[in-house]
């Protein structure tokens, strides 16, 4: 069962590489050239490769396949479940940046609201956010996938009849492996810690820590082994260490977005520093705000411990927020400092530093050069700033251990804009090695072999997928 689990798994990328998954014709029509440092024909090796290279995508929330072609009412993840899904998550932001009514907005996500009025309410913010990264990842998804290479009031039932066309049982492996390059995903559920996906192979999970922190109050739900709720920080402990136990095996690793809520200066505070705190959230007795920040330090050091008894990396949000009027900018400049604690206090563990910590990437990249065990994520990066991404990898490449970058991961909840996302990745990564081998930095073989390692060979490693691969062969929620 293994050795043929790990057969398919080969055979999958095999698949991909030597047919260049439909990438061929991935990058965006009309987009500027890149610049061959020699010959033509030379500058096209390396595009070539890069677009026949399938990527490892380390950050998604995708949901399941089955509850986009199951779906029957609104959810706070899907809204609606025609076209403007697409518009969702992420676009959404500019659009209301832009200017768009949240009210219009609305009317625009809702299942009800007609594809004629969908658009007469998007028409007129359109121009303003359709050259952003979010924005060109949309417009390239729905060319690569609906034939359709420009939004307006005439194309745009065309578009609404090519999302329906598409959502049917197997699209997800089809978007990803065929249109965007995919070799698979790893996904941080925003509706479980660990989500038991039916396509664990293709959807593979992180196991998300947040879930055990002060503020998540899921002491009330979750259970340990023998099936008790917490009634003390021991009992807690049991909860988390059952969580690892059952699914550590499965995950590829740990993640916490808990920097949208707090800085990341975690101190290693001692279970009897916290036990009482934390009886006092258990009874719903008042706590300061020092007690709830020694609880959430606490669990956040028991499950950072339990993550690398496991061999997991620690995957954390840093830089840049989603949403829109409301990041406090002075608390995100203070993410690579106290990443650099935890680095420091923590050398055995691996932490990956997601989003390249835009905008302050120079600092992200300062630590993956000083620590054994900084890595840079490059994921949502793409989406947020194409340009300071590209500038990022050129910058990376000629300080940094090469090994130590992961260049993509879509980080969305519908999968559809992957592609556009893993479009932009490709072109980016291509321009940023023509530029080092244009300016002297690089030689074109020595880009040409940096590809498989960024692209999908340092995520296989630092993940350890094939040992992934082989465990969910076997995962028990399969049979």
């Amino acid at each position: 069962m293994k050795s043929s689990t790990s057969s398919q798994a080969i055979s999958r990328r095999a698949a991909l590489a030597s047919t260049g998954t439909a990438a061929a014709s991935l990058f965006l029509t009309g987009a500027a050239s890149v610049e061959a440092a020699s010959t033509p024909a030379e500058g096209d090796d390396l595009a070539a490769v890069i677009t026949k290279t399938p990527f490892i995508d380390t950050h998604e929330h995708l949901v399941e396949e089955e509850r986009r072609t199951g779906w029957s009412q609104p959810a706070p993840l899907l809204p609606c479940n025609d076209w403007a899904l697409l518009f969702t998550h992420y676009l959404n932001s500019d659009l209301l940046v832009a200017g768009m009514p949240a009210k219009d907005y609305a009317a625009f996500t809702a299942p009800d609201t007609a594809t004629s009025r969908k658009w007469a309410l998007l028409a007129p913010w359109w121009p303003a956010v359709k050259h952003t990264g979010y924005g060109q990842a949309v417009r390239i998804a729905i060319e690569r996938l609906y034939g359709v290479s420009e939004l307006d009031g005439k194309t745009i039932n065309r578009v609404a009849e090519g999302y329906r066309h598409t959502v049917k049982p197997g699209f997800y492996a089809i978007v990803l492996a065929q249109h965007a390059g995919v070799e698979s995903c790893q996904v941080n559920s925003l509706e479980a810690p660990f989500m038991e996906s039916r396509q664990p192979q293709l959807l593979m999970q992180d196991l998300s820590i947040l879930a055990f922190g002060a503020g998540s109050g899921n002491w009330k739900h979750f259970t340990d082994a023998e099936g008790s709720k917490a009634t003390d920080l021991a009992g807690w402990h049991r909860v988390i260490d059952h969580w690892f136990a059952r699914y550590a095996p499965y995950a590829t690793a740990v993640k916490t977005q808990v920097a949208y809520s707090r800085r990341l200066d975690f101190e290693d505070v001692p279970a009897e520093r916290a036990a009482e705190p934390f009886r006092k959230l258990l009874t719903g007795d008042p706590v300061s705000a020092d007690e709830r920040k020694a609880v959430d330090d606490h669990l956040f050091w028991h499950c950072v411990r339990r993550a690398t008894a496991a061999g997991l990396p620690v995957k954390l949000h840093t830089g840049y927020y989603a949403g829109q009027n409301s990041m406090p900018l002075a608390r995100v400049a203070q993410n690579p400092g106290d990443v650099a604690e935890l680095l420091r206090h923590a050398p055995d563990t691996t932490f990956v530093l997601m989003h390249m910590g835009y905008p302050y990437q120079e600092q992200m990249l300062a630590l993956a050069k000083h620590y054994a065990n900084a890595v840079v994520d490059l994921c949502w990066a793409w989406l947020i700033s194409p340009s300071a991404t590209e500038r990022f990898v050129r910058d990376f490449l000629v300080t940094a251990p090469a090994n130590k970058l992961l260049t993509f991961g879509g980080d969305y909840i519908p999968v559809e804009p992957v592609v556009g996302h893993a479009t932009i990745a490709r072109q980016g990564l291509t321009r940023a090695l023509e530029g080092l081998i244009r300016d002297g930095w690089i030689s074109r073989s020595e880009a040409i072999e940096l590809v498989p390692g960024l692209m999908n060979g340092n995520a296989r490693r630092i993940f350890r997928l094939e040992e992934k691969e082989r465990a969910l062969g076997n995962a028990p929620w399969r049979s």
